[in-house]
């Protein structure tokens, strides 16, 4: 590797802030087309239940299909006890491997990718977002 210091004499250069990305999930009504997110710091099963019994909150009325793709989380036997308790209200439909263009809210994370401009602080706790 080059770089423009003598050998034997290269600097360590502080850096600040860390590349991390934002851990959202998202539903998206097809119908009224009402967009039903929640940031995370992780995504994992628990995680997922939470955001899960929380979107069955937010919509009461009907039945509620979700489509997802095939994430280990999303199959995870912690979620079976909800999923039962709740069988004629939600429902769980899983995209075919490798198919991101069946989800729509696919569009969602692609257009808040390339429309979202993330500053980055010293500590992760300090992380804000400005459009473009």
């Amino acid at each position: 590797m080059s770089t423009w210091f003598p050998k034997g004499q290269q600097k360590i250069i502080p850096t600040y802030g860390k590349h991390r990305g934002a851990k959202l999930l998202a539903t998206l009504d097809y119908e009224t087309v009402d967009i039903y997110w929640e940031e995370h710091e992780q995504y994992d099963a628990q995680v997922f239940l939470s955001f899960l019994q929380n979107a069955a909150s937010k919509y009461p009325e009907g039945k509620t299909f979700m489509v997802l793709d095939n994430a280990r989380i999303h199959h995870a036997k912690l979620l079976q006890p909800f999923l039962d308790q709740n069988a004629g209200k939600s429902e769980l439909m899983f995209l075919p491997p490798y198919s991101p263009e069946l989800n729509i809210v696919e569009g969602l994370w692609e257009w808040l990718k390339q429309s979202v401009k993330c500053r980055l602080y010293s500590t992760n706790k300090s992380v804000s977002t400005q459009s473009q």
